[in-house]
This record gives structure tokens, C-alpha cells and sequence, in this order.
């Protein structure tokens, strides 16, 4: 295992443009530090960031997850161009030359996928706790290690998009392709739900739509926003009550987990039939 996760790592290392994606995004990871210090002066008022409680132990958790996620394709591109470039190189065809069987190829592209799904969430726990233990008004060890499974969907989360990622790569074979089909994808979504809420209730269609794929991976971590206090005296003022449910349930990990064994599985098949 490890033998196939070092030769993914090197391949990528000496690829500049994968070096460049990946300081990238660990970069912009931190960069979730920088909104503690965004202050705004007008007049007399006084506003900074980090006093709305968004980095407020366990609240912190939800918020940074669901900011991080969104970085998550700087990462997608690295997965998509890393399979394209096996075709473009022939590299593919020269490590089943060289003994590697089909499946030991792929097993090692997914091998790369829960790396780099495990460093992003672990990155993302340190940053947080750090900014937690910074500018937290509560520092309690049980509120500070509570909602840890807002890390559990992420690092879902990320395993089933870059296995998406993945099999779009080893399907389209040209990254530039394999990203416009994964926005393709996207759009087909929302028109499908669009043409099932037209034919039927609007919560069948949701609980549809519940069920594809890059819906599924949305809804391990929905929006944070409306849960700080500053949204809700807002919404209490125009008369509406937010009664939207944050929690991460497990049988939208479970669909996730699904459609990341079919995507690898998808992969494998493809590669299987493949003429190399």
C-alpha cells in the first residue's frame, strides 16, 4: 500500500503544475485565519469578524468545514490532470508493463484520494482549534470536541468528490474535458430536479434529488450562516423563524460512501475493458 502511495506522490511531485495546485491549496486553507483579522470602520461603528461568534467552539467546526469544502477543487483538478496525463504520458501503460495489475493502479489513485481527504481534514482540524483557542468565548473541552463529526463529513465529503473527480478522469481521459463534464454534471442535477418538481411536490423532489450524487456530497454539510445569532435576531425582526435542520445524519454519509465504491468500481470496469 504504501510502495503505490509513494509512486502516486512522485509522479505528482515532479509534475510542476500539481506542485502548484497543492501549495495552493493548503495556502487558501489558511487563509480561513485571515477573516479573524477583517475589520470594517464606519463612523462610529465598529465591525470585525471574529466578534460574530464565528469561530466559537463547536460552531467553528460547521463554519470552517463548509469553507474549506469549497477550496476542494483545486485539488479535483489535481486528481483529473493526474489521469490524464497516465493516457497523455503513457505512463498507464507502462506501469502494467511493468507488473502493476489494473486493480493495483487504481487501488493507488484512490490510495492518493483518502491522502488527500485525511491531510485536508487534519489541516482543517488544527487550523480551526488554533482559531478556536484564540477567539472562542467558550473553552470547555466538552463544547470544544463537540460536533467533530462536521470533520467526519468533510473528510466524506472530499472522498467521494475527488472519486467522482477520478472516474470522470479515467472516462474522459482529457482533464480539461473531465472538468467541463463535472459542471455538465452539476447543471443536469439541478435540471432534473427542475423537471421532477414540475411532474410532482416539491419534498418528493427533494428527497430525490437527495440521492445524486453531488447533491448528496452538498448535503453532508449544509450552509452555517443561518445559525449565527446576528441571522436569526434578522430573521426575527421580518417575522420569520429559521427552523433548518445542521446536522449530519448518517444516511447522507451513507449515500456518499455508496457512490464513492460505485465511482472506483466505475473506474476499475473502465479500465478493465480498455484496450491500453
Amino acid at each position: 500500500m504504501l510502495r503505490l502511495l509513494q509512486i502516486e506522490y512522485i509522479k505528482l511531485w515532479n509534475n510542476r503544475s500539481s506542485r502548484v495546485l497543492i501549495v495552493a491549496y493548503f495556502a487558501l486553507l489558511l487563509c480561513i485565519a485571515l477573516i479573524a483579522t477583517i475589520k470594517f470602520d464606519i463612523g462610529q461603528v465598529h465591525f470585525q469578524v471574529a466578534e460574530q461568534g464565528i469561530f466559537n467552539f463547536p460552531y467553528i467546526w460547521h463554519f470552517n468545514t463548509f469553507v474549506a469544502s469549497w477550496l476542494k477543487l483545486f485539488l479535483a483538478i489535481i486528481i483529473v490532470s493526474m489521469m490524464a496525463n497516465e493516457y497523455s504520458n503513457k505512463t498507464i501503460k507502462q506501469n502494467l508493463i511493468d507488473g502493476l495489475s489494473k486493480w493495483e493502479f487504481i487501488y493507488s489513485k484512490f490510495l492518493t484520494v483518502l491522502s488527500f481527504a485525511a491531510i485536508s481534514t487534519v489541516f482543517v482540524f488544527i487550523v480551526s482549534l488554533l482559531l478556536g483557542l484564540l477567539y472562542s468565548d467558550y473553552n470547555e473541552i466538552s463544547i470544544i470536541f463537540s460536533d467533530l463529526e462536521y470533520l467526519l463529513a468533510y473528510f466524506v465529503k472530499l472522498v467521494g468528490f475527488f472519486s467522482f473527480c477520478l472516474f470522470l478522469g479515467m472516462l474522459v481521459k482529457r482533464s480539461a474535458f473531465a472538468l467541463g463534464f463535472l459542471v455538465l454534471w452539476q447543471a443536469f442535477e439541478g435540471i432534473l430536479y427542475a423537471v421532477i418538481r414540475w411532474q410532482s411536490d416539491g419534498n418528493m423532489a427533494s428527497a430525490i434529488a437527495d440521492f445524486f450524487p453531488l447533491n448528496a456530497m452538498g448535503n453532508l454539510i449544509k450552509e452555517p450562516f443561518t445559525r449565527l445569532n446576528a441571522a436569526r435576531t434578522v430573521a426575527s425582526q421580518i417575522g420569520e423563524t429559521i427552523t433548518k435542520d445542521y446536522s449530519v445524519h448518517w444516511f447522507e454519509i451513507a449515500i456518499v460512501l455508496v457512490w464513492t465504491a460505485l465511482f472506483i468500481y466505475w473506474s476499475y470496469a473502465l479500465l478493465k475493458r480498455r484496450d491500453l
